[in-house]
């Protein structure tokens, strides 16, 4: 017995040494986390804040509404096709946080620089650059916390990061309200937003001197073992392109309620703002279940906030409120889970190319999705739900072939 006791004495203080480090290295990844998240918070301000100007402020300039939607339909576009091109540099090169740092200056900058636009396609020029700018420092920033979240678990990590950031995409546009409100102007709205815009671009200093290798956060982040991402890689983004297929974008959504009188006018943002709220509960609630349960909560939490349609497009008011309550918790799964995901999957040095896959091809399927939709709602907003709900429908067994198929 005492030379047990004496066995487990002389062997504590090795292993207080080993778990004091592995808590001081989770408690660093938060950190870490906490410090990126309070970055898209800020930028989400930014961004956010102008976006939801942004139309009015080029009608303004003498832009026509056919420019308006071209516009913002090319700066999506460019902006998921562009993270292909930024994916890959990031792994190429090994500099994510300079691509990171470049991305955010581009993105940010624009926005208080439209206060000095003097004409729609100046105006116009910057929104694109914006949309260019996100598209460059997301696939980087997105592996550089795919490192850290493997300490505090992925679905966890990435779903506080995206709770930050919605509360940055909620604050973002009632600031420009209130300036609106005040009557301030849209030239003041955008010159407001260069606070928070340099604001986070110190803090992402900040993390770059206090964090410079965010890869020495995952002990074994693994080695490539091929030159491709593998079926399982390929079947998940198959799913993905679905899902973003058959989300409805929320403009449509905003045009049906006030076409149908559902809502009062200045209920619209109202419903959005709820729906950014539950996005930011989502993704923390989802984030937390798919690091017990994996891809089996994804294909559940799709099964369920598929319903958004029906409810959005055939009900009430009070329907509305509840499909765009599902409406916001799938944009939390997707913002959280489905990045979670992908680090999973991919071995540390090929992550930055393949968030960068991953997100062309649900942009560009998004894109595709919402344009289709918009088509078939003059004709028939029956075929619109319809086809929401089944193209959604389609990604649960593909999500579930993906739980079988062996990893890499």
């Amino acid at each position: 017995m005492g030379s047990e006791t004496r066995s487990l004495e002389t062997r504590s203080p090795l292993k207080r040494s080993t778990e004091e480090k592995k808590e001081i290295s989770r408690e660093a990844a938060l950190r870490f986390v906490l410090l990126l998240g309070v970055v898209s918070l800020l930028a989400d301000m930014t961004y956010e804040g102008a976006r939801s100007i942004t139309g009015p402020f080029l009608g303004e300039l003498g832009a026509s509404a056919a420019v308006v939607g071209l516009v913002a339909g090319f700066g999506e576009l460019v902006g998921y096709g562009l993270r292909l091109v930024s994916g890959y540099i990031s792994d190429r090169t090994g500099r994510y946080w300079a691509v990171t740092f470049i991305g955010y200056v581009v993105n940010l900058l624009a926005v208080p620089l439209l206060a000095l636009a003097g004409r729609w396609e100046i105006a116009a020029a910057l929104m694109i650059a914006e949309r260019m700018g996100k598209a460059i420092r997301n696939p980087a920033r997105d592996a550089m916390l795919s490192h850290a979240t493997k300490r505090m678990g992925r679905g966890w990590g990435f779903g506080l990061h995206e709770a930050m950031d919605q509360i940055g995409a909620i604050l973002g546009p009632t600031i420009v309200a209130a300036v609106l409100y005040f009557r301030g102007g849209y030239r003041f709205g955008f010159g407001v937003l260069l606070f928070p815009a340099l604001l986070a671009l110190g803090v992402l200093f900040l993390a770059r001197l206090l964090y410079p290798r965010p890869r020495d956060f995952e002990l074994d982040p693994g080695k490539l073992e091929t030159t491709g991402f593998g079926p399982r890689f390929w079947f998940y983004l198959a799913a993905v392109a679905f899902i973003a297929a058959g989300y409805v974008d929320f403009p449509l959504i905003a045009y049906h309620l006030k076409k149908v009188a559902i809502v009062k006018d200045d209920w619209i943002p109202m419903l959005y703002a709820l729906a950014m709220g539950v996005d930011a509960l989502a993704a923390l609630l989802f984030g937390r279940l798919f690091d017990k349960f994996g891809f089996t909560v994804l294909a559940l939490v799709t099964l369920v906030t598929s319903l958004f349609a029906p409810l959005v497009f055939f009900g009430n008011f009070h329907n509305a409120l509840l499909g765009m309550s599902l409406w916001g918790a799938g944009m939390g799964a997707q913002e959280s889970i489905m990045r979670a995901a992908i680090a999973e999957m991919i071995p540390a040095n090929r992550r930055g190319a393949a968030y960068g896959l991953f997100n062309t091809g649900y942009g560009v399927f998004w894109f595709l999705g919402s344009a289709l939709m918009g088509i078939l709602y003059d004709s028939s907003l029956v075929s619109v739900v319809i086809l929401s709900w089944a193209l959604q429908l389609i990604s649960v067994p593909l999500l579930l072939i993906v739980k079988k198929v062996p990893r890499q």
